[in-house]
């Protein structure tokens, strides 16, 4: 590596499968580059050595990190030994995570070519719970609370759909119903169901950005109360009175990312569902 700090550099990903878990890895280790940019080259679905040969060229023709997730023994050695004559650094990035679990639970790996993604009971529990989330967004809610795992409330502009998508890719069934001041939510959410309601709001400085940025999308200048501060500080004030007089958790979701928010509601359902778990336990003890 040169002496002095590059202002860009080359990271190859090579994956036997569709590269998502390896690009997330990646991307988690070079945000902490900040000063240095990296230009990704993915190659997903690399199976066999003609494959892997093709990116093997690639990776000549732009030498840099090469990061991999291939579970057939034939093609690690190849690329260990080409990116040994290229002098280039490469790491199986799960080989150190299977050596734990070998050690922990004494027993070896069974290698499976894109095993993550099996079509197994999880996986259509997904897709179950992403067709939820499309055909319950935007106010659109279920007529059985109870189909529902999680129902997210926030004004216009608080990440309601992202989230819920992102939370339907966890497995979650999510539905989200927007806030308008003036309008009762319905009913149903009221009466006793067994989803998980949590609010969602920002502050009135990051939604007004928001809204501006989607009001000069949209080309409509007929919009004023809807990117007012004033006017959308009363909407969040309204969002945080309503979901205190239920009881709902909010989270407020300005500086943080629709991951972020989504780990905050997920462990704030284990809480709950830990507490009701522990209070069941306790009734039956008492019993």
């Amino acid at each position: 590596m040169p002496n002095t700090v590059p202002s860009y550099f080359h990271l190859h990903l090579i994956s036997d499968a569709t590269g998502e878990t390896l690009t997330t890895m990646a991307k988690a280790a070079a945000v902490q580059y900040a000063q240095v940019r990296p230009i990704e080259h993915v190659h997903p679905l690399v199976r066999t050595e003609k494959q892997l040969a093709r990116v093997l060229k690639e990776v000549e023709q732009a030498p840099g990190i090469v990061l991999y997730t291939v579970v057939k023994k034939e093609l690690i050695d190849e690329i260990e030994r080409r990116c040994r004559d290229l002098k280039v650094p490469s790491l199986h990035v799960l080989e150190p995570i299977m050596k734990v679990f070998e050690s922990y639970l004494g027993a070896p790996q069974t290698p499976i070519v894109a095993g993550q993604h099996m079509l197994d009971a999880d996986y259509f529990g997904r897709i179950d719970a992403l067709n939820f989330a499309m055909a319950h967004d935007d106010g659109q809610l279920p007529q059985d609370l109870n189909r529902a795992d999680i129902i997210i409330l926030g004004i216009s502009r608080t990440s309601k759909t992202p989230t819920s998508i992102y939370l339907a890719q966890r497995g979650y069934k999510t539905a989200n119903l927007p806030l308008v001041p003036g309008i009762e939510p319905p009913a149903a959410l009221s009466q006793p169901h067994t989803a998980f309601v949590v609010g969602l709001v920002a502050s009135p400085e990051r939604i007004a950005e928001i809204r501006r940025n989607r009001v000069h999308l949209i080309g409509d200048r007929n919009l004023d109360d809807y990117v007012d501060r004033s006017q959308i500080a009363e909407e969040v004030q309204y969002s945080r009175r309503l979901c205190a007089r239920h009881g709902w958790p909010i989270i407020d979701v300005t500086r943080r990312s629709v991951e972020e928010t989504a780990a905050t509601i997920i462990r704030l359902l284990h809480d709950r569902r830990e507490g009701a778990s522990d209070a069941e336990q306790q009734e039956t003890s008492d019993g």
